[in-house]
C-alpha cells in the first residue's frame, strides 16, 4: 500500500519533541530522527500490526527531526516508518522505503520478529542493490503508550551506599526456572524474582543490589535460530524501552510494564537494589549483512561508526558486527532518553554498561571526557544511580580499566585473573594479590576514585561458573554450535588432575577448598564485591564457559542439586564483611594513626614483614594481612592466606587471638569461650583463616 487512503487523516506540523510518539490532549506526535532521509512516511496499521491501515508523509522538518501530529489518535496506536533517500551504501546511505522500520524510541513492540529474506534491506545475494520486496506484514511494528498510571505504592530505593554494596549478578529466566519454591506459572519470570522464595534467598545472602542480566527486548540471532538455539544471555537489543516479553508471566504490553514495576517495587521493599545490564554499543541490526530494522534505515550513515575508508563497511569494536556512534546528539539523545526512562517509569536503581569504551569512543578512541560520560554527570536524574562500566572492548585502545570518571565503578578483571592465579596454581607474585586485595589502588586511587570503584568478582556470567572453575581445565562448548572455538581457551582454571565430575573423595576434597577459599578472598577484600548466582548453591555448566546461546537446564539454576553448607558459607562471608568491617571505606596508608594503630600491615609465615624479595616471589603463597584500625573501633583483625598445597604453621603477631573464620570445608570455628591462639596458628592447604586479637 503506498497512497494515502480516502479516509486518512490529515498530519499537522506537529514539534520535534519529545523523540518518539506522545500522546496529547489532541491526538499524538510524532518525531523521527533522520539527517539524509528525502521523505519520511508514517505507516498506521491495525491494532495487531497485521494489515497496514494508511500511511502519511511526516510534513515537517527541523533540523534533522521530522515531526507531524495525527490529531484524535492515542494509546493504542500501532505504526512504523518509512525512509526515503539515496541508496549508497558506500557513502553510508541505506534507505529502502520497501522496508517498514521501528521507531527506536518505541515504548511497545508490537509482533515477533522472525528472521526473512524481506527483512535485509539489500537484495538477497547482491548487497549493492535494495531488496524491493516489502516487508510490512512481518516487521516489528510500535505502539503508541500513554501514561500506565501504576501506583507505586510509595516506592522508595534503598540507596545503598557503595561502601556497603554486595552485587549479585543474575539471569531473570535462569534464577528462578527451576526454584520448586516459586509458582509454577512465574518461574523464569520477572514475577518469579520478586517471589517469596526468591526474595528468602537473596536476604539469607545478604547480597544488596541484583545486577540483571539484558532485558531490554532482544532478538535471536540467525545463525542460532537455525541451529535451534536462542540468544539467552539477551545481548542483542532491539527495544531498548521495552522490558523483555519472553520474561513476562502475564502477557505483554502494560500487563509486561506493571510486571516488571512489581518486581522492582517488591524487591525495594526487600532493602534490595535492582541494577539493569544495558547494551548500548551495538544493536540487532549486525553487520552490513544482517537485517534492516530500525536505525539502518532511518540513517545508517549517522547512527553507526562506519569504516572510514569504505563506509559499506561497519567499525566493530564490539565484535558483534556494528557500533552506535555516540558523537550524534542524537543518537546520545537515545541513550539518555532510554537510562532515564528505565529510571523514572521502573524506578531501577542503576546500570552496568556492556563494553562501556564504545559509548566514549571519539574520533581518536576512548576519551575520559567523552560526551556521553559529561551528559550522564550533568543529568539531575543519572548522576544520582549506580553506574557500573564494563571497562573495556576489543577495538584499538580498548582497555580502559580505572579510566572512568570519579562516580563511577568498574569490573575488574584483574582482581579475577589474580585471584585465579593465586589460589589456583598459575604465575602470580603476592605483591600483585597484595594489590588486588586492596582494590586495585594502582588502577584507582591515582585517579582519586573510592576504593568501591573497583567492582571485584572471580566470575561472571561470561565464563566458567566457580564450580566448573574448580573442575575444568579446558572448555567443553560443543553444545554451542561452533565447534568449541567459542568462549576463552584458558581461564586460569584448575581441576586437580581430574578433568570434569570425580567420585575421589581427595579431589573433591581438594576442589571444595579451593571454591570456599574463592569466594571468602572475594567477599573479605576491599572494593565491591559481585558474587554471581549459582555460585553459592555449586551450580555448573559441564564446563560450558560461553553459554550464551544455552536457554536450558544447562544455564537455569539447579536448585534441587544445592549445597546448603556452600549457600551458609557465602552468608557468613557477607554477614562479616557487613559486621567485621575489616577495611575502612578509604585507601589503607600502613603508616600509624594518633592511636599508633597501623590500618594494614603484612606478614610472612614467620610473622616478619616481607622484603621486596618476597613480594616478587612466584613460588610462595603464603600470606597474612592485619587490619590494625578497622572501622568498628574494636580490636585488629588478622586473615591468614594458603594457597600452597602443603599445610603450614603461621607464626602470629604478638598478643592473644581466636579464631574466627576457616574456609575448611566443615570446619567448626570455636566460640568465645575457646582458648585463644599465641604465638602460633596452623593454616592448612589452600585455606583462609580469620582472627580477632582479644587482649586489645
Amino acid at each position: 500500500m503506498g497512497a494515502v487512503s480516502a479516509d486518512a487523516p490529515a498530519l499537522q506540523r506537529g514539534r520535534p519533541w519529545p523523540m518518539g510518539a506522545s500522546v496529547d490532549a489532541a491526538g499524538v506526535n510524532f518525531a523521527v530522527y533522520s539527517a539524509h532521509a528525502t521523505r519520511l512516511e508514517l505507516c498506521v496499521y491495525d491494532d495487531d500490526g497485521a494489515n497496514e491501515r494508511f500511511r502519511l508523509p511526516l510534513p515537517a522538518r527541523t533540523g534533522a527531526v521530522w515531526h507531524g501530529h495525527l490529531p484524535g489518535a492515542g494509546p493504542g496506536l500501532v505504526y512504523g516508518l518509512r525512509a526515503h533517500g539515496p541508496w549508497a551504501p558506500h557513502d553510508g546511505h541505506r534507505f529502502n522505503p520497501a522496508k517498514l522500520l521501528l521507531d527506536p524510541w518505541a515504548r511497545e513492540i508490537v509482533g515477533t520478529f522472525r528472521w526473512d529474506d524481506r527483512q535485509r534491506g539489500h537484495a538477497s545475494g547482491d548487497p549493492a542493490r535494495p531488496d524491493p520486496r516489502d516487508n510490512g506484514d512481518i516487521a516489528c511494528k510500535a505502539r503508541v503508550i500513554g501514561d500506565d498510571g501504576y501506583d507505586w505504592q510509595g516506592d522508595a530505593a534503598p540507596a545503598v551506599p557503595w561502601a556497603d554494596t554486595v552485587v549479585y549478578e543474575l539471569h531473570v529466566r535462569g534464577f528462578t526456572r527451576r526454584h520448586p519454591g516459586v509458582p509454577e506459572a512465574e518461574r523464569g519470570s520477572f514475577a518469579g524474582l520478586a517471589s517469596a522464595a526468591a526474595i528468602a534467598h537473596f536476604r539469607r545472602l545478604g547480597v544488596t543490589t541484583l545486577e540483571l542480566l539484558p532485558v531490554q527486548q532482544f532478538i535471536d540471532e540467525e545463525r542460532l535460530v537455525r541451529l535451534g538455539l536462542s540468544n539467552y544471555w539477551g545481548y542483542n537489543t532491539l527495544g531498548f524501552f521495552c522490558p523483555h516479553p519472553r520474561y513476562g508471566s502475564r502477557g505483554g504490553g502494560r500487563a509486561l510494564r506493571d510486571e516488571f514495576r512489581d518486581m522492582v517495587r517488591r524487591l525495594h521493599a526487600a532493602g534490595l537494589e535492582v541494577v539493569l545490564d544495558v547494551v548500548f554499543n551495538h544493536t540487532a541490526e549486525s553487520d552490513e549483512t544482517g537485517p534492516t530494522l530500525a536505525w539502518r534505515g532511518l540513517d545508517n550513515a549517522h547512527w553507526y561508526r562506519l569504516d572510514a575508508d569504505d563506509r559499506a563497511a561497519y567499525e566493530n569494536p564490539t565484535g558483534t558486527g556494528n557500533a552506535l556512534d555516540l558523537r550524534h546528539p542524537h543518537v546520545l539523545q537515545l541513550v539518555t532518553d532510554s537510562l532515564r526512562w528505565w529510571v523514572e517509569q521502573f524506578h531501577v536503581d542503576g546500570f552496568r554498561f556492556d563494553l562501556a569504551p564504545v559509548l566514549a569512543r571519539g574520533d581518536r578512541g576512548f576519551e575520559p571526557r567523552a560526551a556521553w560520560l559529561a551528559a550522564i554527570a550533568q543529568d539531575p536524574v543519572l548522576q544520582r544511580v549506580k553506574l557500573i562500566a564494563e571497562p573495556w572492548d576489543i577495538g584499538p585502545g580498548g582497555y580502559q580499566l580505572g579510566a572512568f570518571p570519579t562516580g563511577w565503578a568498574e569490573w575488574n578483571d584483574r582482581f579475577r585473573d589474580t585471584l585465579r592465579a593465586f589460589w589456583l596454581g598459575h604465575p602470580v607474585d603476592r605483591g600483585e594479590f597484595a594489590r588486588r586485595l586492596c582494590a586495585s589502588a594502582d588502577r584507582f586511587q591515582r585517579r582519586h576514585r573510592a576504593p568501591s570503584a573497583s567492582v571485584n568478582f572471580v566470575t561472571a556470567h561470561d565464563g566458567f561458573t566457580l564450580r566448573d572453575l574448580v573442575s575444568h581445565d579446558r572448555r567443553h562448548n560443543e553444545a554451542n554450535g561452533e565447534g568449541n572455538r567459542d568462549g576463552h581457551d584458558r581461564n586460569l582454571s584448575w581441576n586437580g588432575g581430574v578433568e570434569g565430575e570425580t567420585d575421589d573423595p581427595a579431589v573433591l576434597e581438594r576442589r571444595a577448598r579451593l571454591q570456599r577459599a574463592l569466594l571468602a578472598t572475594l567477599l573479605l577484600a576491599q572494593g565491591t564485591p559481585m558474587l554471581s548466582a549459582g555460585d553459592e548453591l555449586g551450580h555448573g555448566q559441564r564446563g560450558n564457559n560461553n553459554p550464551y546461546c544455552q536457554d536450558n537446564e544447562l544455564t537455569w539454576l539447579d536448585w534441587a542439586g544445592a549445597d546448603p553448607a556452600l549457600t551458609d558459607w557465602v552468608a557468613t562471608l557477607i554477614r562479616l564483611r557487613r559486621d567485621g568491617r575489616l577495611f575502612p571505606d578509604a585507601w589503607t596508608t600502613g603508616r600509624a594513626d594518633a592511636e599508633g594503630r597501623v590500618d594494614l600491615d603484612w606478614l610472612r609465615a614467620d610473622g616478619r614483614a616481607p622484603t621486596v624479595a618476597d613480594w616478587q616471589d612466584g613460588g610462595e603463597r603464603v600470606l597474612g594481612a592485619r587490619f590494625g584500625a578497622p572501622p568498628d573501633g574494636g580490636p585488629p583483625w588478622l586473615v591468614l592466606f594458603n594457597a600452597g598445597d602443603t599445610d603450614r604453621d603461621f607464626v602470629l603477631p604478638e598478643g592473644r587471638w581466636r579464631l574466627r573464620l576457616c574456609s575448611l570445608p566443615g570446619a567448626i570455628v570455636p566460640g568465645d569461650d575457646a582458648p585463644p591462639l599465641a604465638a602460633h596458628c596452623p593454616l592448612p592447604a589452600r585455606c583462609l583463616r580469620v582472627l580477632r586479637r582479644v587482649d586489645g
